[in-house]
């Protein structure tokens, strides 16, 4: 009785297994040929419209920049997604430097080793483009049309580290994946470009700062225009609500622990310590590349991480606060509009340059060019200065249609914000 019973049960298993197998082959065997088509140098679209499954854009692993020591912490390959452009963005290209915080001790690095931030064994092999990063005309005017990619992150130390910890085993060389990532796309065309964009958010930001003049160095003919803009990336050396400077020691560590004192840039360093010189206010004053900064007066990663971290508020009497504005009570937000005022202050300098640009709102938000609901998603509302976008603010300071200075009243004024917290 059991064999009898057992048998149509193990025909039933057998069919499943059969129809998984051909699933997976047709899966597999579409994801080989688009990865192939961009190999070849496929993809670019022109005027077709896009197939949803365009909007996922493919990995490609660099594996030419192993023998340079270019590696992850865990010493695989580093990575980048590339949408090719079409039309008369084939000479232009933005560059994103993707985000992801940082580590900064031998328990956090090894922990970052098993995932995309740490190594190119956990990342995507295909990503969404979205924002600023997206190809559809009507979520990115300016840019949709342009060679668009995204380097992968996975050094931690916003691609400015460059060492070996030999007892951890960990490589930091976020130096020389930024250095192999853009000579590889010099080749692939990146050379010949008449605009070049660097973007990047949180410490993608960061990065995009403290590399903007290295990649300006790049193109000396003068025949290239070259910007650079870094959202969410104004991080501020701030006392925290215990009076200590909780991301200051932060930085310290990272600094120190992956040796990215000999890549800041030279005009910081020549008269401030390096953990200075990994804050942007000490850096964008002495940049020559023009610059757009896009930035939430009231940073919620700055708030979380920066000014409230647990370790400065063991009782929990900020818990509530931030991660709810609306429970903040009358003395946290006068210390959170002082952490605007110093923002503010921050750029005073820096703004009086004609080059450069400003869009800081007073939302309580993180990054907002990659995302198409804060980028430009006008029918829904997407944050707005003097009534205009942040796509549009950014598209015009770059091709030069009108100078962007926006600096938003303290909050509540805001209305046009989309909010986190």
């Amino acid at each position: 009785m059991a064999t009898e019973r057992s048998a149509p049960a193990a025909w039933v298993s057998l069919l499943l297994l059969l129809l998984l197998v051909v699933v997976a082959a047709g899966c597999c065997a579409g994801a080989a040929d688009v990865d192939e088509q961009m190999r070849r140098g496929g993809g670019r679209r022109g005027s077709r419209r896009r197939r949803a499954a365009d909007v996922m854009v493919p990995i490609t692993i660099l594996n030419s920049a192993v023998h340079k020591g270019a590696v992850c912490m865990d010493g695989t390959p580093p990575a980048f997604h590339l949408d090719p452009g079409s039309g008369a963005g084939n000479r232009s290209w933005v560059v994103n430097l993707e985000g992801g915080g940082w580590c900064n001790n031998a328990r956090t690095c090894r922990f970052r080793t098993g995932s995309r931030h740490g190594s190119s064994h956990f990342m995507e092999r295909r990503i969404a483009f979205t924002g600023i990063m997206s190809a559809a005309p009507a979520d990115n005017p300016d840019f949709h049309s342009w060679n668009r990619v995204k380097i992968r992150y996975c050094d931690s130390a916003s691609f400015a580290g460059d060492t070996y910890d030999e007892a951890l085993k960990l490589h930091f060389r976020g130096q020389r994946i930024w250095e192999a990532a853009i000579e590889h796309l010099l080749a692939a065309g990146m050379a010949s470009a008449k605009q070049v964009l660097l973007t990047g958010c949180s410490a993608g930001g960061l990065a995009a700062i403290l590399h903007c003049d290295q990649l300006r160095a790049l193109f000396p003919d003068g025949a290239t225009t070259v910007k650079c803009l870094a959202d969410g990336g104004l991080f501020l050396d701030a006392v925290d609500v215990a009076g200590g400077r909780s991301l200051r020691s932060y930085y310290g560590d990272v600094v120190a622990m992956q040796k990215v004192a000999p890549n800041l840039p030279k005009t910081c360093t020549d008269h401030l310590d390096a953990t200075s010189c990994f804050f942007p206010q000490n850096i964008i004053d002495g940049i020559k590349t023009p610059i757009f900064l896009l930035n939430a007066a009231y940073d919620v990663w700055q708030i979380e991480q920066s000014l409230a971290p647990n370790s400065a508020d063991p009782s929990g009497a900020w818990r509530a606060c931030k991660f709810n504005r609306s429970a903040c009570n009358a003395s946290q937000l006068k210390f959170l509009q002082g952490f605007r005022d110093q923002m503010v202050a921050a750029v005073r300098s820096f703004s009086e340059s004609g080059s450069n640009g400003l869009f800081i709102n007073s939302c309580f938000a993180h990054c907002q060019s990659e995302l198409t609901a804060t980028w430009n998603n006008e029918a829904g509302g997407s944050p707005a200065l003097h009534n205009k976008g942040i796509a549009k603010s950014v598209g015009d300071w770059y091709f030069g249609r009108a100078q962007v200075k926006a600096i938003d009243c303290p909050y509540p004024c805001d209305k046009t914000c989309r909010h986190i917290i």
